[in-house]
């Protein structure tokens, strides 16, 4: 903490308070891991992790760099950057929805060998109808993409949305890539969707089975019955005939 002035990013000491979301990356010391409530907070935690040690371990998945010590500010700078680096480009690498995948460091959609290139509010765009499965309204648009209040009267939402449109209509020959209705604006997740009436159509199916075993069997159990009703009748009036 004496040497905090002579790194590249801000350092908070988390002591023994360890508060998930409140950070965007973690240097860990090898000693903290015989704490077991660190170890499964460490798993949990989907920010950037460092371990910092003076062993060999073959165990090391959790992290996403070891830093090996002893060391000094410089190669300390050097590693979080790095994997600071290397992190936000694993994020942004890749985006999938529906069939098509959206590498945000190149700023292209593709689909197989095809794309298409796509401007910094288009990729903000297709990242929240990604986020969600309703239908969002222009006012909601606004707010997320262009940060304008819900009440700006602006067409901004529509004319991109009708170029993006056309894009892919005209690359791909998807005319019904975004979609609207009364609630707003929406990519309806095909595979999803057929997916969802696949297995629910299976388990209307299924159902009706067991019901129509049920019926079955019900019926047989009653003619069972009524054939050994019929057999215990006719016993008894050949045992006893003037009964």
């Amino acid at each position: 903490m004496e040497l905090k002035s002579y790194f590249n990013f801000n350092l908070t000491s988390m002591k023994n308070e360890l508060v998930n979301n409140s950070f965007d990356g973690l240097i860990c010391h090898i000693d903290s891991l015989e704490d077991k409530k660190t170890k499964d907070f460490l798993k949990k935690f989907n920010y950037l992790k460092i371990l910092a040690t003076n062993k060999d371990l073959n165990d090391t998945k959790i992290f996403d760099f070891v830093l090996k010590l002893p060391t000094n500010t410089s190669e300390i700078n050097s590693v979080i950057e790095s994997s600071v680096a290397k992190k936000k480009f694993s994020k942004n690498s890749s985006i999938l929805i529906k069939s098509y995948k959206i590498d945000k460091n190149e700023k292209k959609l593709f689909k197989d060998k095809n794309f298409i290139i796509l401007t910094e509010k288009e990729i903000q765009l297709l990242e929240l109808f990604s986020a969600t499965n309703t239908p969002l309204s222009k006012e909601k648009i606004l707010l997320q993409v262009w940060k304008y209040s819900s009440d700006a009267d602006t067409h901004t939402v529509e004319t991109h949305i009708y170029r993006l449109r056309k894009k892919m209509n005209d690359s791909f020959g998807d005319e019904n890539f975004i979609l609207n209705n009364k609630q707003g604006y929406y990519i309806w997740k095909k595979e999803i969707k057929l997916l969802m009436i696949y297995f629910q159509r299976n388990i209307v199916s299924e159902l009706l089975n067991q019901k129509k075993v049920k019926e079955v069997l019900r019926e047989k159990k009653d003619n069972l019955i009524n054939s050994c009703t019929y057999y215990l009748y006719n016993l008894r009036r050949q045992i006893c005939p003037f009964f």
